[in-house]
């Protein structure tokens, strides 16, 4: 009895992608927009944007550097920081990719007195890693 049940629950977890599969009705593409979501370390404020420090997949370290610019209210904004409330859910960073060009990013962050948030030290000149900054390209 127990092999029997034990083959039809595998049974039923093999078939469930294709019960629950949604249909594509004909005419209907799959969507242009991707995405990639990472864990963020640690955001250094700086004058010209953030420092983004997010962990890859191999637990490596990585930084994107986001221009303040992007911050812009509107249609034209290419980025957005989200507020997190109270809770257990920590900072993240999502990268849009429409057609597999970089389209904008979020940043879901905690408050400024959240361990995340660093300085930058006094004195440190990051002015060049903002210059020309057209895209986020995520490193694995």
């Amino acid at each position: 009895m127990k092999k029997m049940t034990l083959t039809l629950v595998l049974l039923l977890f093999c078939l469930a992608p294709v019960i629950f599969a949604q249909p594509v009705t004909p005419g209907e593409s799959p969507s242009e927009f991707y995405y990639h979501n990472v864990t963020i370390e640690r955001v250094y404020p700086y004058r010209l944007g953030y420092v983004v420090m997010y962990r890859g997949s191999q637990h490596q370290i990585h930084q994107a550097y986001i221009p303040m610019e992007w911050f812009n209210t509107g249609p034209a904004s290419r980025a957005e920081i989200i507020v997190l409330r109270a809770g257990r859910e920590w900072p993240s960073m999502t990268v849009y990719y429409h057609r597999g060009e970089f389209s904008h990013v979020r940043l879901r962050l905690r408050d400024r007195a959240h361990e995340t948030w660093g300085l930058v030290r006094p004195g440190v000149n990051l002015d060049e890693y903002f210059q020309g900054v057209e895209e986020i390209r995520l490193q694995f």
